[in-house]
């Protein structure tokens, strides 16, 4: 059944390319590109390719990091936006917008107040006693989460409401319809980075489930393994905030999907969650380009689905892991 599954995503994901080629406020068909149509084969290299790549990178991204950071913390509930990454690292834009900054240090800044974000919050829940940890790690982020969130209600009060202020407001409802070819070539690098550790030490994942002292015991030092996937995991989801603002819940949802399809072995639930995710993140953004005559922002969507599954998981959480 497993192997059914496996081979399931390349026709689907296949199929939902060629329809994403083929949708939007000018359609094209695959003959038009194929006859090498001037309108549609601009179409296809200015528009619908940038923004069909930047889809499959950032769902794959932000369900990657969701996996990781569920299995290094033990917790099924937590996700960039749950640990307060994505906050924190809308926080550092937010700033490196009001400071005029370049696209490299306002990703530095987005990345520094995203590994802060997430620290602080396995500090404190470290420092609260309670007989359920999974509940205090999501406190201790919801609480970092408002600290950050506010920090960039006050960007948007003090910076400039004519030429600043617009820019962020639209920013944080997150979308791809800015990015072009030449974003995604510097967006892939930080991606890069932050994937093939974690793809590299996925197998180790599994490892951090065990007792402290069983895991160490079978040669696996857990803190460096800790410090790689914070550090990975919220570059991750601080490139996509840079460049595509606010994306939030991917990270919770598609991590739970792919382990009721594959299983909770991280040696395929990781890879897998790439994959998912970026057809996912395809399939919600051919729906906020198509859906009505204005385009959607893609922040809006994601959370409309994402609130109601994690609701879902605070209600069902004490049967075990889903």
């Amino acid at each position: 059944m497993n192997k059914i599954k496996k081979y399931l995503i390349l026709p689907i994901g296949i199929t939902l390319i060629l329809l994403s080629i083929c949708m939007g406020r000018y359609s094209i068909s695959l003959y038009d590109l194929y006859s090498l149509n001037d309108k549609a084969t601009a179409v296809f290299f200015n528009l619908r390719l940038p923004r069909i790549i930047a889809a499959l990178l950032v769902g794959g991204a932000l369900s990657t990091a969701g996996a990781s950071y569920q299995g290094m913390f033990r917790n099924p509930l937590v996700s960039p936006d749950i640990l307060g990454a994505s906050a924190g690292a809308s926080f550092g834009v937010a700033v490196g917008i009001l400071l005029s900054l370049n696209v490299q240090a306002i990703q530095f800044f987005a990345f520094i107040f995203g590994l802060i974000a997430v620290i602080s919050s396995w500090r404190i829940s470290r420092r609260i006693p309670h007989h359920d940890p999974s509940l205090v790690l999501v406190l201790s982020g919801m609480l970092i989460q408002g600290i950050f969130t506010s920090g960039v209600s006050l960007v948007k009060y003090i910076c400039d409401p004519y030429d600043k202020l617009p820019a962020i407001t639209f920013w944080l409802m997150g979308g791809l319809s800015s990015i072009t070819l030449k974003d995604l070539k510097v967006m892939i690098v930080p991606i890069i980075l932050g994937l093939i550790p974690l793809l590299l030490i996925r197998w180790k994942l599994n490892i951090l489930s065990f007792p402290e002292e069983e895991a160490k015991t079978l040669g696996v030092n857990t803190d460096r393994i800790r410090i790689i996937v914070i550090i990975c995991s919220t570059l991750l989801s601080a490139s996509i905030v840079s460049y595509c603002g606010v994306i939030g819940w991917v990270g919770l949802v598609i991590p739970h999907l792919t382990r009721s399809l594959y299983g909770p072995n991280y040696k395929v639930l990781l890879p897998s969650s790439f994959l998912i995710g970026s057809l996912y993140m395809l399939l919600i953004d051919d729906f906020a380009r198509c859906m009505f005559s204005v385009e959607v922002p893609l922040g809006i969507l994601t959370s409309l689905i994402g609130i109601p599954f994690f609701a879902y998981l605070l209600i069902n959480v004490k049967k075990g892991w889903l």
